[in-house]
């Protein structure tokens, strides 16, 4: 339990409070506070549950995480706990990404909430990407080709909430049904309590996802492309007749396309 004298300071001043005043919340000394965080003594398991309640993180989180680790007070909300998602940061304090590894993203849909599961995934640095939560996950399929292909690795930024969501841009969702989907998100039937998930390969219909159904979901940031692009794929007019299917106009591109039409 070293890590639980660092975590329990560290919570306390997330929540702006001295040790005296901490004191008061837990009913005990300010004295057994200060031991608390400076490791002369142990919260026993009464206490834990206390903090556990108080802090509203698993106790198993207080006990086995670094939490200062994160940069903020970053959890998620699941049912009436928090769940530890801190931003991870490298020996020089810069943000790196977890990767979800294919063999890892068959069970993440057991294992996202899960402080080991997370905090065992390989890490890996972007330096051009801004601050913030950042993931990659790994490909499968052929649903959103030819943008992204089977085998390729899409980072994502982590939305706190789903009423963030922009119309006709690319999301990774965890739903409770699929596990992990990369789709085109559509809001029209927000308000509904629905997204729209289409793909960018037309031969997959679209189909609406009720709000409840979303676990998480990752604003799409840049594609790691693994593989190599066939030639009709770069073709200058299957692009364009792409980008109309999805909405998407690029004024440059279509003039150069219609020349090549026209000649």
């Amino acid at each position: 339990m070293d890590k639980i004298a660092k975590n329990i300071k560290h919570l306390r001043n997330l929540k702006g409070l001295t040790q005296e005043q901490f004191s008061v919340e837990l009913d005990v000394s300010k004295s057994r506070v200060g031991s608390y965080e400076e490791g002369r003594s142990e919260p026993p398991i009464t206490t834990l549950i206390e903090l556990s309640n108080f802090f509203k993180i698993p106790i198993d989180a207080l006990v086995k995480n670094d939490l200062s680790l994160g940069k903020d007070d970053t959890f998620i909300d699941i049912g009436n706990q928090r769940v530890l998602f801190p931003i991870r940061v490298d020996e020089h304090n810069n943000d790196v990404i977890e990767v979800v590894t294919q063999e890892a993203s068959a069970g993440y849909l057991m294992g996202y909430s899960d402080t080991e599961f997370i905090a065992n995934l390989p890490i890996m640095s972007l330096n051009f990407l801004p601050t913030g939560k950042h993931r990659a996950f790994p490909i499968r399929g052929d649903s959103m080709h030819p943008w992204v292909k089977d085998g390729d690795v899409v980072v994502g930024e982590y939305m706190e909430s789903v009423e963030r969501v922009r119309n006709n841009k690319c999301y990774i969702i965890l739903t409770k049904q699929e596990g992990l989907v990369y789709k085109r998100v559509f809001t029209s039937k927000l308000e509904e309590g629905f997204l729209t998930l289409s793909s960018d390969n037309k031969a997959y219909q679209p189909y609406l996802l009720h709000l409840s159904e979303v676990l998480e979901i990752w604003e799409f940031k840049l594609n790691l492309c693994i593989g190599q692009y066939d030639e009709d794929e770069i073709n200058p007019v299957s692009i364009l007749n792409l980008m109309r299917s999805v909405g998407i106009e690029l004024k440059d591109l279509k003039t150069r396309v219609q020349n090549l039409e026209t000649n």
